[in-house]
């Protein structure tokens, strides 16, 4: 599995963005034990915010059950993650990066979904929730050979 998260910004963050980093570097490596530790007992993973594919009533996912079973129906069906953050802003104990994240699927497709991701921390900097802004049909307008 190729891991790529392109971040160009300091060593030195804020918890909600170092939690960010490090949840993007768990996908990338497929270490699914590594990124569940990431989540505060009862987080939240709204992914996208609002009802969709993977969250039929826009509820979301919560608690270390509902964030294990999201990652088991999203995160494991992609063979490859590519994350390219092109901005982000922290405050107080969130952060919201702008990016695209690239999936590669199953049958030689990749798909780009541009976003907004959310982040946000308790004071022990695991992450209480993370909210991912993007819209299905325009990430799957994006869908083709890779």
């Amino acid at each position: 599995m190729s891991i790529t998260v392109c971040w160009d910004t300091s060593a030195e963050q804020p918890p909600a963005r170092l939690a960010a980093w490090r949840s993007m570097n768990a996908v990338t490596a497929g270490d699914k034990q590594t990124w569940l530790a990431l989540f505060d007992p009862q987080g939240t993973i709204e992914d996208p915010v609002g009802p969709s594919m993977f969250d039929e009533h826009g509820e979301g996912h919560h608690g270390g059950e509902g964030i294990s079973a999201f990652w088991d129906k999203t995160i494991a069906r992609v063979e490859r993650f590519e994350f390219v953050i092109r901005d982000s802003h922290a405050a107080g104990n969130e952060v919201a990066n702008v990016g695209t994240i690239t999936t590669f699927l199953t049958g030689g497709y990749r798909v780009d979904t541009d976003g907004v991701f959310v982040y946000k921390v308790g004071d022990d900097g695991r992450i209480v929730s993370m909210r991912a802004f993007w819209e299905t049909e325009r990430a799957m307008a994006t869908a083709r050979p890779a």
